[in-house]
């Protein structure tokens, strides 16, 4: 997903019932590079966040050969979603179905963002978006009066929607019943409760990301990712989602597979060319090396609970571990919409 500079301090082979995977223990030399902007977004979610979702709007327009911006019209904001979901990059996005209402009404939209984060956490749900180039907050403000959102006494205030008032909330999640500007970031925070936007305005950007720093760092610079807390992950995507015969026969293939142990965080991304990585973290390196091996076996064979095969979605390229963290790097096959199947339960290959 990102070149790496790796130390390669141990390799071993590991031969899986259906393909061979490389486990290496690396260390990497991140130095002081600036954040990505993926981990400049974390940083902002609630701490309570148990779900975070990523999409780069900027990234995917390039990756679809898409020149749009603020003036665009609707067909072409179409073209997008469309085309967007068909590679498998825009199906996370909380903005699909507001798309089209946002570009006539907001001003902007996926169409001119840089960026979205959609974080779901036991406080409320949280959305912030990084406006493009040629999209400024005062135009969005601008936008807001002029549909009817109540006005804040400050600059950076709430502005609120009533949908008596507001006729094209009925057009638009609600998430952007709230909404909050920040013109020095050239951000849109925007939530359906009070409390979802104040979490983002109130994070320390310096302060622990609920999903495990070592997750996100991993990740690099995604097009699409779905990152999930380990509570979260352990929880969404257990086997215990699935019918008993399925439980019974993810049982049989861990067991036969090796030792698991409870994951701290997990993440599903997919990048430019359609390079794909699924992300978990744990409680120790020994812990994510034991697991990096049962993982590999995992991801290569059956996928109960979901049907057929996960080699019948992806090819597996290489596992590694890494400290705490043990990625895999996946090929998916062609039509496979494999953000939403490994973001959501059961999946084998992420069981606690």
């Amino acid at each position: 997903m990102r070149r790496r500079r790796l130390l390669v301090l141990a390799a071993a082979a590991l031969a899986v019932v259906v393909a061979v995977a490389v486990v290496l223990v690396v260390v990497r030399d991140d130095g002081d590079a600036e954040r990505t902007d993926l981990q400049s977004a974390v940083a902002l979610a609630p701490s309570d966040a148990r779900r975070v979702v990523w999409t780069d709007w900027a990234g995917v327009r390039a990756e679809l050969g898409l020149d749009l911006g603020a003036g665009s019209d609707e067909a072409a904001v179409e073209e997008l979603l469309d085309a967007g979901f068909d590679a498998d990059l825009t199906s996370a996005s909380a903005l699909g179905s507001s798309a089209v209402a946002m570009q006539r009404s907001f001003g902007f939209s996926p169409a001119s963002l840089e960026w979205e984060m959609f974080a779901q956490a036991g406080s409320g749900a949280s959305l912030v978006m990084k406006l493009g180039d040629g999209v400024r907050t005062d135009d969005v403000a601008d936008r807001l009066r002029a549909i009817g959102y109540a006005e804040p006494t400050e600059p950076d205030g709430l502005w609120s929607s009533d949908a008596a008032v507001v006729a094209v909330t009925a057009e638009v999640t609600p998430e952007l019943a709230f909404v909050a500007l920040d013109a020095g970031a050239g951000l849109v925070v925007a939530s359906d409760s009070t409390v979802g936007v104040q979490n983002v305005l109130d994070a320390d950007a310096d302060a622990p990301p609920p999903i495990p720093q070592g997750v996100v760092d991993t990740l690099g610079e995604p097009l699409s990712a779905v990152l999930l807390s380990g509570e979260e992950a352990c929880g969404a995507l257990a086997m215990a989602n699935a019918d008993p015969r399925d439980q019974q026969a993810g049982e049989a293939l861990v067991a036969q597979a090796g030792a698991v142990d409870p994951l701290t965080g997990f993440a599903i991304a997919l990048g430019a060319g359609r390079d794909a990585e699924v992300v978990m973290s744990f409680e120790t390196a020994e812990k994510a090396r034991t697991n990096a091996d049962t993982r590999a076996v995992l991801a290569a064979g059956p996928a109960p609970g979901q049907g057929g095969t996960f080699a019948e979605r992806f090819a597996v390229d290489e596992v590694r571990a890494e400290g705490t963290v043990v990625t895999i790097d996946l090929t998916p096959e062609e039509d496979t919409m494999l953000v939403s199947d490994l973001s959501s339960g059961p999946v084998l290959l992420a069981t606690c």
